[in-house]
């Protein structure tokens, strides 16, 4: 008899709507939060059509100590970093593939790959078959303060993902000022702007991939410069902490 309501992020929730009973949490929850358009839509595949008014769009934010940065681009870096958990639905091994196929093209790029998971023990051995040893470094399990520096000496964050919602890091790198390179899937397409905040290219495509991390690599100062701040005003003017928190505070009263 007590009431309450639920945040979705996904992707899990939609692989298993029905062990889940997606629907049946939806019609009896006072109201629903999703994270994106896209996740809102999602539970609209599986929810009552009555219930819809109930679920309500509350995007994941940043607090001011990203909000506020005033950080330029890496211009002369050629890192690209790539940061989540190593895990088959992070693409990290499409991604070793599509920058293997950029460094054969004799481009001067290093590869980070933030983060740990079950996928390690593989990546390594694709890395070391393609003898990209001095080229790939994978950081193992780093907190918040190491993500951002790692950020911050990026040309640009990439992401290879399968499935997403919608990653707080791209949030990140955009307040950082930093190019995106993402799949374009899930609520991605919500922040990242193909050609103006950063590339988006098809999930599961090495040479659409390969294509943007050249772009990247090759762009210009005004171009990095010019994506980074279109992030970085896409990111204050979506994902303020403040703006959101506000709008779950609305709900909850309205819920009462």
């Amino acid at each position: 008899g007590v009431p309450y309501s639920f945040t979705v992020h996904g992707p899990e929730e939609f692989d298993m709507p029905v062990s889940l009973a997606l629907a049946e949490k939806v019609r009896e929850a006072a109201f629903v939060v999703a994270i994106s358009s896209f996740c809102r839509s999602q539970i609209f595949r599986w929810a009552d059509v009555r219930d819809w008014p109930k679920v309500h769009v509350v995007r994941c934010a940043l607090d001011a100590s990203y909000l506020s940065d005033q950080s330029g681009p890496a211009l002369s870096s050629k890192r690209m970093v790539c940061v989540g958990r190593l895990s088959p639905e992070k693409g990290h091994l499409l991604l070793i593939q599509a920058f293997n196929t950029v460094i054969r093209r004799g481009n001067d790029l290093e590869l980070v790959l933030a983060g740990d998971g079950p996928s390690r023990v593989q990546i390594e051995r694709t890395v070391e078959q393609l003898g990209l040893q001095s080229r790939v470094r994978i950081t193992g399990w780093i907190d918040s303060a190491q993500v951002r520096e790692e950020l911050l000496g990026a040309r640009a964050l990439v992401l290879a993902s399968f499935a997403e919602g919608l990653p707080v890091v791209i949030m990140e790198a955009c307040a950082l000022g930093r190019p995106v390179i993402a799949t374009q899937i899930a609520g991605i397409p919500e922040l990242v702007q193909d050609q103006e905040t950063g590339w988006l290219v098809p999930s599961g495509d090495v040479e659409a991939l390969a294509a943007a991390l050249e772009l990247a690599a090759t762009a210009s100062e005004k171009t990095l410069a010019r994506m980074g701040e279109s992030g970085r005003h896409r990111v204050r003017t979506r994902h303020d902490v403040n703006v959101e928190a506000q709008k779950l505070a609305v709900l909850f009263r309205s819920a009462k």
